[in-house]
């Protein structure tokens, strides 16, 4: 796969505006996503080609003429609308930006969850501590805040969440019952979506969820709301601890858990696993690798999201590359028997097993 990283194409002319884009950057989101909820960008898209003057605009939306007007002319700027003869058009950009899903979750997110917090990136990255997640309340990293975090940031951030697993969850199933499973370790099991996923896909599998204790009540009401309480036990464990681990899995499951940890600590949390395991277990991870995407937006994508880790969830972690992290898993005691990469949104399923 070659990527625009690869090399430097840009022209002079071309280098300095992305140059000044990314200089103003701050100005041209806080934009795009007033555009999108102040009504401007809907009440354009019902417009279709014929488009709107600024008054019209204006009469349509929640804002005056003074707040539509700097809006619509940094949208031209940053081609979210097109303007001719007077008219406002959405433009393709902006489009995206109303409808596409993926475009959403991700906006909502980077305002709710990161914008504030990203001021104390520099912070961050000298101190290896989310400095960004004070904003929110005192907390030494975001997982036992995820259940008290003020909205819309909590709403913003389940919805990031569940966006990117859903889809890759129902791509895995099959790949995960296949190796037939009795007994599956949900670890980091969040708010237990996945563990009932299992249990509706496959009646004669019992799930265990290992994770923090604050995420454990949380799956726990979520787990009996769905009437399957008599088939998911749960298991309070801090992983990097040394606390005894349960040692009765057939499967091992880890899906977007271990990108919340350093490299050093994936390492710590698989030895502990390796130290455990029952004979011929497997341990099934599922990630998102940036240099496994077959787009360039989805790898822009991801190298932004790390910067979410670094300063708001706890940082030291990252979405690493396969390269980076394939190497943590044979450093850790494990080989990978089978790599399947493209699940849902661009996801990568590792199955593995304990080293001879």
């Amino acid at each position: 796969m070659r990527h625009h990283y690869d090399r430097d194409t840009l022209s002079a002319l071309d280098a300095i505006t992305e140059a000044q884009r990314i200089a103003f950057a701050p100005m041209l989101f806080q934009t795009a996503v007033i555009l999108r909820d102040s009504g401007i960008l809907g009440f354009l898209d019902k417009q279709g080609k014929a488009g709107a003057t600024l008054e019209n605009i204006e009469e349509n939306c929640t804002l005056d003429k003074y707040a539509v007007s700097v809006l619509l002319d940094m949208g031209l700027s940053g081609r979210i609308v097109t303007q001719e003869n007077e008219h406002y058009r959405i433009a393709k950009v902006g489009h995206f930006l109303l409808h596409d899903p993926m475009t959403r979750v991700n906006m909502d997110f980077t305002r709710d969850v990161c914008y504030q917090g990203l001021f104390f990136l520099q912070d961050a990255l000298r101190n290896g501590k989310p400095e960004g997640l004070k904003v929110f309340g005192d907390w030494p990293t975001i997982y036992p805040a995820l259940s008290q975090l003020p909205e819309p940031a909590r709403s913003s951030w389940f919805a990031f969440d569940h966006y990117y697993s859903d889809a890759a969850f129902n791509a895995a199933l099959p790949h995960v019952f296949e190796l037939a499973p009795e007994k599956l370790y949900d670890v980091g099991g969040n708010t237990g979506k996945w563990a009932i996923r299992c249990c509706r896909y496959n009646p004669a599998v019992n799930v265990t969820i290992l994770d923090l204790p604050q995420q454990i009540a949380l799956a726990q009401e979520n787990i009996a709301a769905n009437g399957l309480s008599d088939r998911i036990d749960f298991h309070p464990v801090d992983m990097l601890s040394d606390a005894p681990l349960p040692n009765e899995a057939d499967v091992w499951w880890m899906s977007q858990f271990l990108d919340c940890f350093s490299a050093q600590q994936i390492m710590v949390l698989l030895g502990n696993i390796a130290s455990v395991m029952k004979p011929g277990a497997r341990v099934c991870i599922m990630e998102l690798f940036w240099d496994a995407q077959k787009f360039e937006a989805a790898a822009f994508s991801l190298n932004a999201s790390s910067l979410y880790f670094t300063t708001m969830a706890n940082g030291n972690s990252r979405f690493y590359s396969a390269a980076t992290f394939i190497k943590l898993v044979e450093q850790a005691g494990f080989e990978i028997e089978q790599r399947l990469d493209d699940l849902g949104v661009g996801h990568t399923l590792l199955v593995c097993r304990k080293k001879a």
